[in-house]
């Protein structure tokens, strides 16, 4: 075997010899992970130079469909990977991982950057003295191929919900993707089957806001990952299968102050004035929010009444049934829940897209109204509070007016993001689906 000169650029525990490449990853709008796998002789250069990847990635629809770039003439973008990020990949021997930050070749207009995003909400609450903290919470489900080409369910029992062990994970592949996302350092600390037949969550640490929808991220590649190297397929597909409810992606926020919660304290509820203003601001943007936590066609299926996805712009104390909760733990661990996300959902435009809301209220003091109590499905008008968009083209509209959103997630995001998905919404529309044929065809 040929010997390969070691990068210097290498932290010293992954310069042992044993590691002969490094995947370089960044995600898509979609939060599909692009990258290069680079060997280790060359990674050196790559860090210097970067990678170049054609920046119609980014406006690239799930049909392989070029939406967005043609117009630019199809210019590259230039992936640098970030060495703070680099991990061992337990599942493939030999093989390092790390992030890569993004950015555009000479006078083109800088890229599509979900990562980016982040960073750019992170450094707007700075500069008020704030820092982001938080806690993703992803569910989803795990399916094998049957011979007819279709999927079928991995466990399908009922009332599996919270079981562990063989029982809910008869091959312990949950339990073994927990494990190597932990010894990863990338906070995992749980798992459990969730509610749904073979629906699974695998819990992680909150951490602030970019290294949060970091292991967000890369938790959806291992479980996609690992299940395909074990012979099934894994979804975060929000409501894969009809007599099934769906998997949601909720997350938790809260902000530091010279290391301290700021969110923590108050006399009403234990809560600060800061939190109010946070909640009021994403209930403002709540209906643009959607397009960025339920980015697909299907996300809108999951949200139906009696589903524990909200269907209204409310909060509450304690109350699953909100689109915003504010858990019961107060003190360091004060924080508010955003329910209404997808398991679809790019993390990194989802968190940025709420920390944008957020900080708006934020800056502007905006007022929380009143909470919902009880069962927010049983309400109705303004004690229900606005409807949230129930299509993706309502929530693309949504998202295309609002102002604030637009400007602070940037129009290279937003507009290709708007484009990519107006053009995923007519092609389903146009679509002969399975439920027409079995509906009409007999019959009409």
């Amino acid at each position: 075997m040929i010997e390969q000169r070691r990068p210097a650029v290498l932290p010293p525990e992954l310069s042992d010899g044993s590691v002969t490449s490094v995947r370089v990853l960044y995600a898509d709008l979609h939060g599909v992970a692009r990258g290069k796998d680079v060997p280790i002789g060359e990674f050196e250069r790559a860090v210097e130079h970067g990678l170049a990847f054609c920046s119609a990635i980014m406006g690239t629809d799930l049909r392989h469909t070029p939406v967005v770039g043609g117009e630019e003439g199809y210019p590259d973008l230039v992936a640098y990977p970030d060495l703070s990020t680099m991990t061992l990949v337990p599942w493939e021997p030999g093989v390092a991982c790390c992030l890569a930050d993004l950015r555009p070749v000479g006078d083109h207009a800088p890229p599509a950057d979900p990562r980016g995003a982040v960073r750019r909400a992170v450094a707007a609450f700075e500069e008020l003295g704030l820092s982001p903290v938080v806690g993703p919470e992803l569910e989803f489900f795990l399916c094998e191929r049957d011979p007819a080409g279709g999927v079928r369910r991995y466990v399908d029992n009922l009332s599996m919900v919270y079981t562990v062990g063989p029982q809910a994970d008869p091959r312990g592949i949950v339990r073994e993707i927990a494990e190597m996302l932990s010894g990863m350092g990338l906070g995992a600390f749980a798992a459990n089957h969730e509610f749904m037949n073979s629906q699974y969550e695998i819990n992680l640490h909150h951490a602030d806001a970019l290294a949060a929808a970091d292991r967000a991220f890369r938790l959806k590649c291992a479980v996609k990952d690992v299940a395909a190297m074990r012979g099934l397929v894994a979804t975060f597909m929000g409501k894969p299968f009809n007599d099934q409810g769906g998997s949601g992606f909720h997350i938790h926020f809260s902000l530091e102050r010279g290391g301290e919660n700021a969110f923590a304290g108050g006399e009403e509820g234990g809560v600060t004035g800061l939190l109010r203003h946070f909640v009021a601001g994403v209930l403002e943007h709540a209906s643009g929010l959607m397009a960025f936590l339920n980015p697909t066609i299907n996300a809108y299926r999951r949200l139906v009444p009696d589903s524990l996805a909200p269907t209204h712009a409310n909060w509450g104390w304690d109350n699953r049934t909100a689109f915003v909760r504010i858990p019961p733990e107060r003190g360091g661990a004060t924080r508010v829940e955003v329910r209404v996300g997808d398991g679809s959902a790019n993390p990194y435009l989802a968190t940025a897209a709420t920390l944008f809301a957020g900080l708006h209220g934020v800056r502007e003091r905006l007022p929380l109204g009143p909470p919902v109590g009880g069962d927010a499905y049983a309400l109705a008008g303004e004690k229900a509070g606005p409807p949230l968009p129930a299509t993706l083209e309502e929530a693309l509209d949504a998202l295309e007016a609002d102002e604030v959103l637009r400007g602070a997630m940037g129009e290279q995001i937003v507009g290709t993001f708007l484009a990519l998905k107006r053009y995923e919404a007519e092609r389903h529309r146009t679509w002969v689906s399975d439920w027409e044929i079995s509906e009409y065809l007999h019959h009409l």
